[in-house]
């Protein structure tokens, strides 16, 4: 397969991703404004902290309204990681490898695209109530997951779209728990409280893992959201999980038989997943959850460059999209 053919396929998962994780992140923070106590101010900064955008947003606002930050993270054409953005990048690559998708997935593609545009157009963040909207883009873009499943062959190219798919997954559900644990709480005087029970279903609920967890671990504890979400090996949404799988892809595109490894982003990756492996929770809570997800991030966004240096580069010249989220 050609580098450039590759990396468009690759960039496809990860916009992909990219945009479903802020629709449900909008939605849920904004069922959770509903849930809060009327005297509580509403919470938007800290899903402007989450995406990694704060100084972009910054430059062009004032304050963390909900207007503001909707429009930001969802239709601004200027913020790169943005909803309507992120489409747009996906779309492009889609239509580069148009080839090499079934003909319902690029329809698929098409019509959440336009179906976006439009929602720019309506001015949607103006909404009283947008939630309808959003809760489209997630279905959409599921939808598109599905056809995906259901229709493509488990060729090299599939491998690709899976592990951009994946590390996006696993970095957005790492900047969520990092996010809550270190800012969205007000007070510590508030843990244990009703008021903190919400921000941890909230939480819960952004990586659509709450029903999960309660079957799973019962009571909403802090420990235990921090083991399901970073070490859990079968929630499909913990870091744990993503790695292990894009660990998969990366070899069999690789064609490695597990066995060591066979190029920079294999033994990058394969440290993280086994460090996670070994990782106790206990012991992450008490040396520092904050330290512990910038170290992962940071090991994250690493392998996405030896990723980009090993498969998108070398083959053709060609030159690859970089990573536009820090």
């Amino acid at each position: 397969m050609l580098s450039r053919v590759a990396n468009s396929i690759y960039w496809l998962g990860r916009y992909l991703e990219r945009a479903e994780n802020y629709a449900r992140f909008i939605d849920v923070n904004f069922n959770l404004m509903l849930d809060l106590p009327g005297d509580l101010q509403e919470q938007w900064e800290p899903l402007i902290m989450a995406t990694g955008d704060d100084e972009l947003f910054r430059a062009k606002h004032n304050s963390f309204t909900k207007k503001e930050v909707i429009r930001f993270l969802a239709f601004d054409t200027d913020n790169p990681n943005s909803l309507i953005s992120s489409i747009t990048f996906a779309r492009e690559n889609a239509r580069i490898i148009r080839e090499n998708l079934t003909k319902e997935t690029w329809e698929k593609l098409n019509e959440t695209y336009h179906f976006v545009k439009k929602g720019a157009e309506k001015r949607e963040w103006a909404k009283e109530d947008p939630r309808a909207f959003f809760e489209s883009v997630k279905c959409q873009i599921l939808l598109l997951y599905g056809l995906a499943d259901n229709t493509v062959a488990r060729t090299e190219g599939w491998h690709f779209r899976q592990l951009g798919q994946f590390l996006e997954r696993a970095d957005k559900t790492a900047r969520i728990l990092d996010v809550k644990y270190h800012i969205l709480l007000p007070s510590s005087d508030e843990v244990g409280t009703p008021l903190d029970f919400l921000h941890w279903m909230a939480l819960l609920k952004s990586v659509t893992a709450f029903n999960t967890y309660r079957r799973l671990y019962g009571n909403i504890d802090p420990l235990g959201v921090v083991e399901f979400l970073v070490l859990n090996k079968y929630f499909p949404r913990s870091v744990f999980y993503c790695l292990r799988e894009a660990e998969s892809c990366l070899m069999k595109i690789s064609g490695s038989n597990g066995s060591g490894y066979s190029n920079s982003a294999e033994k990058a990756m394969g440290e993280l997943r086994s460090k996670l492996e070994f990782d106790d929770v206990r012991n992450i809570i008490g040396n520092g959850l904050h330290e512990y997800l910038e170290h992962l991030l940071k090991k994250t966004n690493e392998i996405s460059n030896k990723i980009n240096d090993n498969f998108f580069q070398i083959k053709d010249n060609f030159v690859s999209q970089t990573n536009r989220q820090g």
